[in-house]
């Protein structure tokens, strides 16, 4: 087991509510002789904190571990940054639904003691990393965790495009878009498109059709290391755009190519010891439990 002796804090940014579950957070640590980073954007929630302060890039290169405060939006977008420096991460919920963020504030100090005492649980979930290209060249690029998606932006009229996989042609599809997701993100946005929940085991990706023309295009689970590209369709009358974990976009033209595959690098995401991700199934997406169930 690793052993945590520099334990970097970042989280919801801007957001106040969550200034109790810092200081409580900071001063455990603290107190377990631990050196705490504050990630900057943070520090004015906690005046007169005294503990050293950098930005998330110093943090993933000097932090043995990093506490995400806040909702699975937090980690995503801490989790984005962080994963090139194959730091391991994990998060405490301070948001709704908490795939990702796991550790209870009522049990924060108790998992944060057992993960520092070595008592965790690592997964490793990759990421997907997209460029959009224009008339031979890149014009932009993005990194998910969750998922990439292809979406008509502002406007309500439909997307045409081309889907090849591993350079093979797939379909032309007319439709609201199309959700291209990790494990990771199959229990987010492409769920709620009707795609599979896939352990974040699995080395696989899901296409999920975002309200198709034809009924007949249905999700599609590739291997994970599939390149994907999608063509944009001369024809399209909008200006369509590409999305990542919903945070962070590129506008699109007719004719853009985008080009989609996993990440070399990947999160660590640690869990306490008590985490199964069926339960968290049960408990998140409101299942009604086995009565039998151990």
């Amino acid at each position: 087991m690793e052993e945590f002796k520099q334990v970097g804090i970042t989280g919801r940014q801007g957001k106040a509510n969550i200034d109790g579950t810092l200081k409580r957070l900071a001063d455990f640590l603290h107190s377990q002789g631990v050196v705490v980073s504050l990630d900057e954007q943070l520090s004015d929630l906690l005046p007169g904190h005294g503990y050293q302060v950098c930005d998330r890039a110093t943090m993933g290169k000097t932090c043995d571990l990093v506490v995400v405060v806040g909702g699975d939006g937090s980690l995503l977008g801490a989790g984005r940054e962080l994963s090139v420096y194959d730091v391991p991460v994990v998060g405490v919920n301070r948001g709704r639904l908490g795939f990702l963020t796991d550790v209870s504030p009522d049990e924060l100090e108790d998992s944060i003691g057992e993960i520092l005492n070595g008592q965790y649980r690592m997964e490793s979930r990759f990421l997907l990393e997209a460029k959009v290209e224009r008339n031979g060249k890149t014009i932009g690029c993005g990194d998910a965790l969750n998922d990439v998606v292809l979406h008509p932006g502002i406007s309500t009229k439909i997307i045409e495009f081309e889907l090849f996989i591993e350079d093979q042609f797939v379909y032309r599809q007319r439709s609201d878009g199309l959700i291209m997701a990790t494990p990771t993100g199959s229990t987010a946005y492409a769920l709620s498109g009707g795609g599979p929940i896939m352990h974040p085991k699995l080395d696989a990706i899901v296409l999920v059709p975002m309200y198709p023309h034809m009924l007949t295009n249905r999700p599609l689970v590739v291997d994970g290391n599939s390149q994907l590209k999608l063509v944009i369709h001369e024809g399209n009358e909008i200006h369509p755009r590409i999305s990542f974990d919903g945070q962070v976009d590129i506008e699109l033209t007719p004719d853009d190519i985008i080009l989609i595959r996993k990440k070399k690098q990947q999160l660590r995401l640690l869990h306490p010891l008590n985490h199964n991700f069926y339960e968290a199934c049960r408990s998140k997406l409101r299942w009604y439990p086995n009565e039998g169930a151990q």
